[in-house]
């Protein structure tokens, strides 16, 4: 009897961290590849026989410079703005569907959920031929607006599940105390849910960094074109040379604000996702 904790302890262990390994491997590969010369890239050994920065160099100050900063800047500027207004939008919806009881808040909910697993491959023709008639094509509005296709059911989602949780009696007594209904949702609602904001614009901004469809299909310019977008357009040093190097070095790059975020905020994301799916 009292092996059995200890067994199922291990067994536990052993579970976590195959799948770690299964997690971490194509990341540590896509490391190993980044810094690998042009010559080790068909040697079909993981590591490097010889550590080079030669790729980072390529991208960040060589023939690639322009190519990967003004897409990281695109990046990094689109990501933000569709994140903020989603999440803006997002917290506003999801108090609404919360609190207040009006017709049609269960198809809101449903039409949220239909948008965020409806095919983006399929909208994104059309939208093409409209972001072109109208002067959207290969801007930041022309992807922002996609964006919040992307990043606004989840964090309507996400919110609505938050906002539960809290206490209708705190907004009750704020209302008591002389506040109006816009100052109790200011001063006391939003303070209480800020955990879950603050993860509902994690992922919202995760979702917007990560999309390569609409970068791809609504951008043809340097003006607007985002990273993932960016990278099918690398190049090797010849016509026979593929740039695995240059792309892995960008990848590396691309995922250490992701990795940042999550390491700085982690508690924060934690916090959030568990109050959310909480019952109280």
């Amino acid at each position: 009897m009292e092996s059995s904790p200890i067994r199922r302890r291990i067994t536990w262990t052993i579970i976590s961290i195959l799948v770690i390994v299964y997690a971490l491997f194509p990341v540590a590969s896509i490391f190993a590849t980044s810094f690998k010369l042009p010559s080790d890239l068909t040697s079909g050994t993981f590591l490097p026989t010889t550590w080079s920065t030669v790729n980072y160099e390529q991208i960040l100050v060589g023939d690639a410079q322009e190519l990967f900063l003004s897409a990281l800047r695109n990046s990094i500027g689109i990501s933000l703005i569709a994140t903020f207004i989603a999440v803006v939008l997002a917290t506003l919806c999801a108090y609404a569907i919360a609190r207040l009881d009006f017709p049609g808040k269960r198809l809101v909910l449903t039409t949220a959920l239909g948008v965020s697993i409806f095919p983006v491959i399929s909208i994104v023709t059309p939208l093409f031929n409209l972001w072109r008639n109208i002067g959207l094509y290969d801007t930041w509005p022309g992807l922002i607006i996609p964006y919040l296709s992307l990043t606004l059911p989840i964090s309507i989602w996400t919110l609505a599940a938050f906002f539960r949780q809290i206490p209708w009696e705190l907004e009750q007594a704020a209302q008591v105390d002389g506040a109006t209904t816009w100052q109790a949702f200011r001063k006391a609602i939003v303070p209480l849910a800020a955990p879950g904001v603050f993860t509902t614009a994690i992922i919202a901004f995760f979702i917007a960094w990560n999309d390569f469809v609409y970068g791809i299909s609504l951008t043809s310019t340097s003006a607007a074109r985002p990273v993932p977008a960016a990278l099918a357009f690398f190049t090797g040093a010849s016509q026979f040379e593929a740039p695995t190097g240059a792309i892995s070095a960008a990848a590396i790059i691309v995922t250490i604000p992701v990795v940042v975020l999550v390491l700085l905020f982690q508690r924060q994301i934690v916090s959030g996702l568990t109050q959310g799916a909480v019952k109280g």
